[in-house]
């Protein structure tokens, strides 16, 4: 886990880093303060929220576009933009969202732009580690939390990580997918109170004992709420995740522009800050 410690403590100076590189990137490829402005609309994965956010910004002081974001569970931004919702660009936390978008002849191709994993997130009485994590996840008495799968791709995530568990334990997977406390991710899902991470509330709260998350959000979720624990997944359960890019078929070249720097090295700096490990260039 020590890895995603010191890429949270990394970020500062990361971003400063990022900061000159931006101009440098931006000049090198012509990209100046335009002189009619656009305006971009990014439908976003939550967990990109803090990454995209500080990339959107850089970009609007760098070319004068504005910047308008929605994050939410990808699935359901998915839905919202194939139902005819206006969005320029759409970055999911997985691939298969954008795809189906692209495959339906609404966005263009898909880029793979950043990885990210599976990590659990406890409370800080329980007694977890790497080696007994499924024993606890199994524990009647301990509560498993997990965002919504469909609506949102962490909880397909975390139900790939129970299928897992039936190659260890016979039943387990029908047990953890039973007992699974869906907390996030949903249209009626409960709210943390405003700027607090979601994960280390529901953990907080004591709506749950262990909460299934990104290792992005499980860092800042111990860092808002110090005490509670980051868990690896034994290599047996592990799960990865993949985070997809595509331009919604219409966009302006302000947006494609905006796509280009999300994946440029400069927006890749700034994915890194936030705990992200960099995907494929176009």
């Amino acid at each position: 886990m020590a890895q995603w410690f010191r890429a949270a403590a990394l970020a500062r100076a990361k971003r400063i880093i990022f900061d000159a590189a931006t101009a440098l990137f931006l000049g090198a490829i012509g990209m100046t303060p335009a002189a009619h402005a656009e305006t971009i609309s990014l439908y976003a994965a939550g967990s990109l929220r803090g990454a995209l956010t500080d990339i959107a910004k850089a970009y609007t002081v760098n070319t004068g576009n504005t910047v308008v974001t929605t994050f939410g569970p990808s699935g359901t931004l998915k839905d919202e933009i194939a139902a005819g919702a206006k969005a320029d660009v759409f970055a999911s936390a997985n691939m298969q969202h954008p795809q189906a978008l692209h495959d339906t002849g609404k966005s263009g191709p898909v880029v793979l732009f950043a990885h990210n994993k599976l990590c659990a997130l406890t409370n800080p009485e329980l007694k977890v580690n790497t080696g007994n994590l499924l024993e606890r996840m199994l524990d009647g008495e301990v509560r498993l939390g997990t965002s919504t799968p469909k609506a949102d791709p962490s909880g397909d995530y975390a139900f790939e990580v129970f299928a897992k568990a039936e190659a260890i334990k016979k039943g387990a997977t029908a047990m953890l997918e039973k007992k699974a406390k869906l907390l996030t991710g949903g249209p009626d899902s409960a709210k943390p109170p405003a700027g607090k991470n979601v994960y280390g509330w529901h953990i907080a709260e004591h709506h749950a004992d262990i909460f299934l998350t990104y290792c992005t959000n499980a860092v800042i979720a111990a860092q808002q709420y110090p005490g509670q624990q980051i868990i690896a997944l034994p290599d047996t359960l592990a799960v990865g995740a993949d985070y997809g890019l595509t331009v919604i078929n219409g966009a302006g070249n302000a947006a494609k522009a905006f796509a280009d720097f999300v994946v440029s090295p400069t927006g890749e700096a700034v994915l890194a800050g936030y705990g992200f490990a960099p995907g494929t260039s176009p």
